[in-house]
């Protein structure tokens, strides 16, 4: 990670999604209910949605709401039928974004999706363009200052993938997607809370993007993630502020 501040960007990133909150029940909502449609209601036996609703949990959604979203994918409500779709493209210099969207339009998404991609400098690409360069992973991230050998020894016998110190001091814990809950409240029961925790698509590598191209970058991810139809916005491109 030589050449940037994991730590700051981090920081940066959860500024803005907390900007955005108020859009973040919906996406759950329509995340827990797909879930329960395509694996079952039942958690225990549903890893993803296992993982959408401890999400929702975390940002204080009622069980209630919770619970009806389950009900709703399991066919006991009446409720809209999602489709899932991926879009993949570049943004400028050539960062890697992916666009996952859950929708009841195919046709609005796709026209949405291209408009903020030709408006803001981006080329929207054909199926399988850039997902070889990410891996769907858990990752947490740990404040610099943690206690390094500790959290790796603790990590390593949790069952995470990989620990990664960055140049900054800052510390990423790699995990399987569906262990990724596991491994992280094995973690905070041993007193390591990440700053940051969530099942992601990694990218291989990074593309540092300073000044005008950082802004211009920000505007395509900021234009993607207000689309009412964008779940997630995944990406190769690191902004500095």
């Amino acid at each position: 990670m030589a050449g940037h501040s994991k730590w700051a960007n981090i920081q940066h990133r959860k500024g803005r999604q907390d900007a955005k909150r108020g859009k973040i029940f919906t996406r759950l909502i329509k995340e827990i209910t797909v879930s329960a449609r395509l694996g079952g209601g039942d958690p225990g036996c549903n890893p993803r949605l296992r993982l959408a609703m401890e999400k929702a949990y975390e940002q204080n959604m009622p069980k209630d709401n919770v619970e009806r979203a389950i009900k709703r994918g399991c066919g006991e409500l009446e409720g809209v039928d999602y489709q899932e779709l991926r879009y993949e493209g570049y943004g400028i210099n050539g960062a890697a974004v992916m666009v996952d969207c859950m929708t009841d339009n195919k046709t609005r998404t796709v026209a949405d999706v291209r408009h903020a991609f030709t408006k803001y400098g981006g080329n929207l690409g054909t199926d399988g363009c850039v997902a070889f360069m990410f891996k769907h992973c858990g990752q947490m991230i740990f404040a610099p200052g943690t206690n390094e050998d500790a959290l790796m020894e603790a990590a390593l016998v949790a069952g995470a993938e990989d620990i990664i110190t960055n140049d900054d001091g800052s510390i990423e814990v790699i995990t399987g997607p569906y262990d990724f809950i596991e491994i992280k409240q094995t973690l905070e029961a041993a007193g390591f809370k990440p700053e940051m925790g969530e099942v992601t698509m990694k990218p291989d590598s990074e593309v540092i993007f300073t000044g005008d191209d950082a802004v211009k970058m920000q505007k395509l991810l900021d234009a993607l993630e207000d689309l009412d139809d964008v779940q997630e916005v995944y990406t190769s491109a690191v902004i500095e502020d």
